[in-house]
């Protein structure tokens, strides 16, 4: 997470330096997806110590529960990559939609 998000800042300022409209935005998007990346790492990580060393129903009730935790911490980062909740992405891919037929509908 740490080089992830070191390259994201990298990034940024290569940005900010060519004068790319709106590098910060790409910066936030950039580093939510290395802290999702992030998280998806550490729910591989409980899974794989859950199955190999401590194989109890205890155990497997904990990773649910951390799954679950960490599914919920994911929709801020999500909500920062694209601009919405995640419950809210069929809206904006309709807009979209929407902007895309009107645009060639304009040509």
């Amino acid at each position: 997470m740490i080089v992830g998000g070191l390259v994201a800042f990298a990034v940024c300022m290569q940005q900010v330096a060519a004068h790319v409209a709106d590098p910060f935005r790409q910066l936030r998007a950039n580093l939510a997806r290395v802290i999702l990346l992030g998280l998806e790492v550490l729910i591989i990580a409980d899974i794989i110590r859950t199955i190999l060393v401590d194989q109890s129903l205890e155990s497997v009730g904990v990773l649910g529960l951390i799954v679950v935790i960490r599914i919920v911490l994911s929709f801020s980062p999500e909500g920062e990559i694209d601009g919405a909740c995640p419950w809210n992405g069929w809206r904006l891919r309709s807009v979209q939609r929407a902007e895309t037929s009107t645009a060639g509908a304009e040509d």
